[in-house]
């Protein structure tokens, strides 16, 4: 797939106040700091279309941005960012269980987990929640250019070991790097791969 127009279209912060329609989309989501906002612009090769900060945690609405006319990627508030306090930490987890249970529009959720770090409690227990849920979600393993290939590459198959102890079958999972390209066409041909099924189903 190749993106040809990136647009931003609105920040929400209610489920209910997404756009309508029924265009596929795919929402990016994480720990604060896992790097999500340069992953998003690499993907779409736009620089700035996802502000990134030094300060983890900025992202507090829904964000939209429609790809090619065809598509959603949505930006997700990450979670596990204590700092913010106790009242915003259970709103932004309403906000995010709401849009991921309620949304009929998400076609697919991208867990985002840094590859240089050890399985963390709370990521597990996220997708774990979402395996509870039924729903459909991958996985990218970002910062992979902050260490060696054998050390992500060790790292990486640790956290599949892991998620093996309670999963019958592994989810999708991609190796990225915002810094150079990695995993940039593996995750547009899959998501490419999924507009085209559904493209299929609705044109029989």
């Amino acid at each position: 797939m190749e993106i040809t127009s990136a647009e931003f279209k609105i920040s929400s912060s209610r489920a209910d106040m997404c756009p309508q329609g029924n265009l596929p989309e795919y929402a990016f989501i994480g720990r604060s700091n896992v790097g999500k906002s340069s992953l998003i612009n690499m993907l779409t090769k736009r620089p700035k279309l996802a502000m990134t900060s030094s300060t983890p945690g900025k992202t507090l609405l829904i964000n939209h941005f429609l790809i090619n006319k065809e598509w959603y990627l949505v930006d997700l508030p990450g979670y596990g960012y204590a700092q913010r306090g106790k009242k915003m930490m259970e709103k932004i987890q309403k906000l995010i269980e709401y849009y991921v249970l309620e949304r009929e529009q998400m076609t697919c959720l991208f867990v985002l987990l840094d590859s240089r770090l050890e399985p963390q409690k709370i990521d597990l227990e996220f997708m774990e929640w979402l395996g509870e849920n039924g729903v459909p979600f991958a996985i990218i393993f970002t910062k992979a250019d902050k260490q060696s290939i054998a050390k992500t590459r060790s790292n990486v198959n640790r956290y599949l070991n892991k998620l093996k102890e309670q999963w019958e079958e592994l989810p999708p999972h991609f190796v990225s790097s915002s810094e150079n390209k990695t995993g940039r066409k593996e995750i547009l041909d899959y998501i490419d791969s999924i507009n085209q099924s559904i493209h299929n189903i609705e044109s029989m």
